[in-house]
């Protein structure tokens, strides 16, 4: 299961959605002119490693992780971060080796809990257990960071200080997500459709997939200057999936156009706006930007490719 339902608080939506039209806007200006305006910096992560998705005939989970590095290398893109969730490498025996392909493009691993549970669905005890089974697997022990599973820090406030004072214990700072245009639901229906043959929906997925990017750049932007007055450094959620490395070297290259520079996650987390997470033993900012991802909107032709269309596409 991925980081789906519930993700997106809409609290904040409607504030984010007021100011995204001039972001909008201005986005499609640098795209459709090709122009290299001055745009923010983005940190890119890549969750549920060594295993996220069907794997199409032909491929590996240790070539997904390799692709993935060449294609980060190639837009310059510094070391990126990868979330492990441990029990994949029992569940699909071999797959580990896409942890040791990451580790040698040069790229650290943080924690992401073994079995990838929600927070609101565990108790603290069970929490511990959850990250502790998972820390062998890290390469880099100096410098611990954790995603909670479906971003999901739990509703109740006395769990969700347990579960903070557990990482503080353990010496772990927080992965905050600024960014995500839900880049996991695209995994299933591609594999469905590259084993039909069906070369023009996967040609729909492409065009949606890149699509909802923009709309999140512009979304997230817009929902910054709209709680900071400013743009922050962004953390973009991915996960390691086949389509995900498939399509990497044209989004990281349409980012590009867009005036996009990349940085690395602790970088991007030096910034105020991630104070509270990156550091558990702060209170926690309910009003971060972290908290209230704007959801993607996607054009109306793309619906079939992208959303509730992805379900039966390939069915």
């Amino acid at each position: 299961m991925n980081e789906a339902g519930g993700r997106f608080p809409r609290s904040k939506r409607a504030s984010a959605r007021r100011h995204g039209l001039a972001a909008l806007a201005a986005a499609a200006l640098v795209l459709a002119g090709g122009a290299r305006a001055a745009g923010p910096a983005i940190a890119l992560t890549f969750d549920d490693l060594p295993a996220h998705g069907p794997l199409p005939a032909g491929e590996t989970r240790a070539g997904i992780a390799e692709a993935i590095a060449r294609a980060a290398r190639a837009a310059g893109s510094p070391p990126l971060y990868g979330f492990v969730n441990g029990v994949q490498t029992e569940r699909e025996p071999g797959s580990a080796a896409a942890l040791a392909a990451w580790r040698a493009a040069g790229d650290p691993l943080g924690n992401h809990g073994w079995s990838h549970l929600g927070l609101s669905k565990i108790d603290p005890a069970t929490f511990e257990r959850e990250l502790t089974r998972n820390a062998p697997l890290l390469a880099d022990q100096r410098a611990r960071w954790f995603r909670f599973p479906f971003l999901d820090e739990g509703a109740d406030p006395a769990r969700r200080d347990a579960a903070r004072a557990i990482l503080a214990r353990h010496g772990y700072r927080i992965a905050a997500v600024t960014m995500s245009f839900g880049d996991y639901g695209w995994n299933e229906p591609y594999a469905r459709c590259l084993a039909r043959g069906d070369q023009a929906a996967i040609a729909g997925l492409e065009r949606s997939f890149l699509a909802a990017a923009r709309s999140a750049l512009a979304q997230s932007r817009a929902a910054a200057q709209a709680r900071y007055g400013r743009d922050i450094p962004y953390v973009l959620l991915m996960h390691a999936g086949a389509f995900d490395a498939r399509m990497l070297p044209r989004l990281l290259d349409q980012y590009r156009r867009a005036g996009v520079r990349f940085t690395t996650l602790a970088a991007a987390e030096r910034d105020p706006a991630y104070a509270s997470d990156r550091d558990p033993r702060r209170p926690f900012d309910a009003d971060a930007l972290q908290h209230h991802l704007p959801s993607p909107e996607i054009a109306p032709e793309d619906a079939e490719y992208a959303g509730a269309g992805l379900a039966s596409l390939c069915q």
